[in-house]
């Protein structure tokens, strides 16, 4: 099933939906006269990508609102300490949970009942079609549970990522404005606009540079630091013996620190990932982002293409400066997020990319 939510053909669909949230969300930014909290700004809109475009969901923007308020809460407090207490984060989970999934019931039955106006199938739809090929109808609560796991699969990571793509495009505007000079050389960007229809999923895939870029900030701010799996058969590691059934975890960040492949592993360099270098191809297991073997995350083309299109957004119609005096410092848990969640002034630009003050009114209001 998830082979073909996050197929090339799925892909190709939901791509003008993501381009226009990510749109929506860049000149709402942009409108704001202060400064914007990026890591709690891409969780909002991660959200909402996964909410309009993975599922489908035609919930009001209020509504909207508020559901992603109450995910917030659940996310929080899902790896509390077991503890039944009234006051515990435990207690206040179970409770977000159970609103969550009230709020889930009530956009997949308003889903079921309108199917007017459908130009793609979304991952809901994918599931609810594979169950029938396989002749059994989900059940309301497999549903809701298929749609919490896609929600999760698209936030927390991505969210992570997204925030610090933003926070290198600021630290390295050479690396901004090469961005653009690829854009420009491919027909894509054009006195400051994207050229319409220019993009398709192949004309993204063939933005080397770009791909570079998104290489190195998730080598270098992996959201996760690892994963677990169990051993299958005893084998051996550096004179210890690791016996068959044990659960045993790998470190992604770690890897990337200790690679051998990379050079200067805290600079940050896109270009390493270029024809000419390629350090990514020495190995199979030192870039590991999404994991590795037959367990590696099944989301990942999706997650990329989603940090490409926002870059692509940000080097083409916005311009952003960093709000405080000095560059926040990074913590690493749940994923990697600055400190202080990176704030930013967003500025919207014309087709001169002079800045602009873009109005409220049609601020994430659009239907996808």
């Amino acid at each position: 099933v998830f082979s073909k939510i996050f197929s090339h053909e799925a892909l190709e669909s939901y791509l003008p939906k993501i381009q226009l949230v990510i749109k929506d969300t860049l000149r709402a930014w942009s409108s704001n006269p202060e400064s914007i909290n990026v890591y709690h700004e891409t969780q909002k809109l991660t959200f909402r990508m996964a909410i309009r475009v993975l599922l489908g969901f035609r919930i009001p923007d209020e509504e909207l609102n508020r559901l992603f308020e109450v995910y917030q809460q659940f996310v929080e407090n899902v790896f509390s300490l077991p503890v039944d207490l009234p006051f515990s984060g435990y207690r206040r989970g179970i409770r977000a949970r159970e609103t969550l999934q009230k709020g889930l019931e009530k956009a997949i039955q308003e889903k079921l009942q309108n199917t007017q106006g459908k130009d793609y199938a979304d991952a809901l739809d994918i599931l609810i079609e594979s169950g029938k090929e396989h002749g059994k109808e989900l059940t309301m609560q497999e549903l809701k549970d298929g749609t919490l796991e896609l929600i999760f699969a698209a936030y927390a990571t991505t969210a992570s990522a997204s925030t610090s793509l933003i926070m290198q495009l600021l630290k390295h505007p050479r690396v901004l404005e090469k961005l653009r000079e690829e854009l420009r050389s491919k027909g894509i960007l054009h006195n400051g606009c994207i050229c319409e229809g220019s993009l398709r999923l192949d004309n993204i895939n063939s933005l080397h540079y770009l791909d570079c870029v998104i290489k190195e900030v998730l080598r270098l701010f992996t959201p996760i630091s690892g994963g677990y799996r169990t051993v299958l058969q005893t084998f051996e590691l550096d004179g210890f013996q690791i016996p068959k059934g044990w659960s045993v975890m790998y470190s992604i960040r770690d890897t990337h620190d200790t690679a051998p492949v990379f050079k200067d592993v805290d600079i940050f360099d896109p270009d390493r990932f270029g024809q000419g270098r390629s350090e990514d191809k020495d190995g199979r297991f030192h870039y590991l982002p999404f994991g590795g073997g037959g367990r590696t995350c099944l989301g990942k083309h999706l997650a990329k293409l989603f940090l490409k299109a926002l870059a692509i957004e940000l080097a083409s119609t916005s311009r952003f400066e960093l709000a405080t005096r000095t560059f926040p410092k990074i913590t690493l848990v749940p994923v990697v997020h600055p400190v202080d969640g990176l704030k930013v002034k967003f500025f919207g630009l014309d087709s001169n990319q002079n800045e602009i003050l873009t109005g409220t009114d049609a601020m994430l209001g659009a239907t996808v």
